[in-house]
């Protein structure tokens, strides 16, 4: 008894959620002044907001720019170090060619 009560109350919670997402999505397609893009994207291109957007985004693109080349150069020290260790653990030849 208790199980059936539990999934009923679940089905029902989740009917709610269902029918709540539903409203705001239908509330929000009828306030279309809330979907207008930002002022930086909508607005004047030169004015301080979309200047400090573009250095914001500059910023990002520096950080993981350097964050993957810390990462490549990682790899590309150990690339450099296993061939060093391979070449020096090599057997020599003994006699001599000429």
């Amino acid at each position: 008894m208790n199980r059936r009560r539990r999934q009923l109350s679940t089905s029902v919670l989740g009917f709610r959620l269902k029918t709540l997402l539903y409203g705001l999505v239908v509330a929000v397609a009828f306030q279309p002044g809330l979907l207008w893009a930002c002022a930086a994207c909508y607005g004047q291109s030169d004015s301080a907001m979309a200047k400090g957007m573009n250095w914001g985004i500059l910023s990002l693109l520096a950080v993981v720019g350097m964050v993957l080349g810390g990462v490549v150069s990682f790899f590309v020290y150990l690339g450099k170090r296993s061939a060093t260790v391979a070449a020096a653990s090599a057997p020599r030849a003994v006699g001599g060619t000429n």
